[in-house]
């Protein structure tokens, strides 16, 4: 991958966007794309649409901006700071955790002093800013704040590990997508949504609006290759999956062929994903209206919902190959 294309992708990884707060994520992506479509718009909820115009079959292909976070619920007398999750964080993950405020300001997420360590749970968490008041706090922080984790992008070879992979990475994916695209058949809608780690909620009321013919999602999915992990046949760099089913969705038939179909004809390495819990876009999408065909193209991802989420960038570069060639498939 180039310096171009990592630059943009550490900006996307980098930028605060908890669920619920997308604004600048959807602000950085609609400056790198307005040049490369026909139309732009943000609805009501805030998920930014963008339409490259055609006269086929209309599609549309989603990938979250939110990242998980959390939210400031207590400020005590000493200027620390007790919270409540927004999507799937963990205890034991988040302790000893660098998280940013919204203005930048980085605190440390510590814990009461704990007899047991299966005593750890979010209630005994608190954030640590430096502040020695509450009233010190306070200049930077009120109740209902919203807090991402810190985890700035590093690459090792063609490894790379950040937060909010989940799912920035299929936001890059759509992006070069749409910047890369010479020929269109296809009526498309790119569709960046909000607050898919709350429930896919951005998903559900942009594809009522959009009522596509077919929706395909582009997401994270858990991998089966490190220490005692629980079996799944899914690795870091042998290709993007494509999904049969997850805790929200099975995917449909038509979808999974296109994109099967489509890597054998290119050579693309790809993998078969059965998750047996969580969900993307695509479990709001089929369930629009009168029913949407659709399925969902995954990146490989350690350590999901992590400061430290791992992906491999050649399986992010297949990923692209492949949509970009199924989009130009009979469908």
């Amino acid at each position: 991958m180039d310096n171009t294309k990592l630059n943009f992708l550490k900006q996307l990884l980098d930028t605060f966007g908890p669920s619920g707060n997308e604004e600048h994520i959807r602000e950085l992506i609609q400056k790198e794309i307005k040049d490369y479509v026909d139309e732009i718009k943000i609805d009501s909820l805030g998920n930014l649409i963008a339409h490259k115009k055609g006269i086929g079959k209309k599609i549309m292909l989603a990938a979250h901006m939110d990242e998980i976070g959390l939210i400031i619920t207590h400020i005590d007398k000493n200027g620390f700071l007790r919270f409540s999750n927004i999507g799937g964080v963990s205890a034991s993950i988040s302790l000893g955790q660098k998280i940013s405020l919204k203005d930048g300001t980085i605190g440390v997420v510590s814990s009461e002093h704990l007899e047991e360590i299966k005593e750890l749970k979010l209630d005994k968490l608190y954030i640590d800013i430096g502040a020695n008041s509450r009233e010190e706090a306070e200049k930077k922080v009120s109740i209902g704040s919203v807090v991402s984790f810190y985890g700035p992008l590093s690459v090792n070879d063609n490894r790379a590990i950040s937060k909010a992979m989940d799912d920035r990475i299929g936001c890059f994916v759509l992006v070069e997508i749409i910047k890369n695209m010479k020929d269109n058949n296809k009526d498309l809608y790119f569709v960046f949504t909000v607050q898919e780690e709350l429930g896919i909620r951005g998903a559900k009321t942009s594809a009522y609006g959009i009522d596509p013919d077919l929706g395909i999602a582009v997401d994270v999915t858990s991998t089966g290759d490190t220490p005692k992990c629980k079996s799944m046949e899914v690795s870091l760099g042998k290709g993007p999956t494509v999904k049969i089913m997850d805790g929200s969705v099975m995917c449909h038939p038509r979808v999974k062929e296109l994109l099967i179909s489509t890597a054998k004809k290119y050579n693309i390495p790809y993998q078969l994903e059965v998750l047996e819990y969580g969900g993307t876009d695509a479990g709001a999408i089929h369930l629009t209206r009168e029913g949407i065909p659709s399925g969902a193209v995954s990146i490989p991802t350690r350590y999901i919902h992590s400061p430290g989420e791992m992906v491999d960038l050649k399986d992010v570069e297949y990923a692209i190959e492949l949509l970009a060639k199924s989009l130009q498939e009979e469908i």
